[in-house]
């Protein structure tokens, strides 16, 4: 088995349980899902689902890149939504991020999400 690779930036917010935010083994990047968090304050980004999945894309990129990897080579994702009836707004946003051919994608909604977030994105990507 090839060895396991942490994966930590600024870009994305720390952990704030038990786990890292991501790992690379055999090329692929594991990460960790990720929260509408802004790095620097560790707070939650300010309004609605639109400003949320952005800044949730923008940690999830942030973390790719870390990874020594990009978007276009995220090959899986999984969505979490507060409410499914945001789905729509957020899968504006998301197209914003995904502008080659989108990854594949699972979508979950109606369910509580860490500090009250509206959505978490997670994502496995080559490297």
């Amino acid at each position: 088995m090839s060895d396991v690779k942490v994966i930590s930036t600024n870009g994305a917010p720390a952990a704030i349980g038990p786990y890292v935010q991501g790992k690379v083994i055999n090329g692929f990047l594991f990460a960790s899902g990720q929260i509408p968090l802004v790095p620097e304050t560790g707070a939650m980004v300010e309004g609605g689902i639109e400003e949320q999945a952005r800044q949730a894309l923008k940690n999830v990129k942030a973390l790719v890149e870390a990874a020594g990897s990009d978007l276009s080579k995220v090959v899986k994702t999984t969505c979490f939504l507060k409410d499914i009836a945001d789905f729509a707004a957020f899968n504006a946003v998301y197209s914003e991020f995904f502008t080659q051919t989108p990854p594949a994608r699972s979508c979950v909604g109606g369910i509580d999400l860490p500090k009250g977030a509206l959505c978490e994105i997670e994502v496995i990507a080559a490297v």
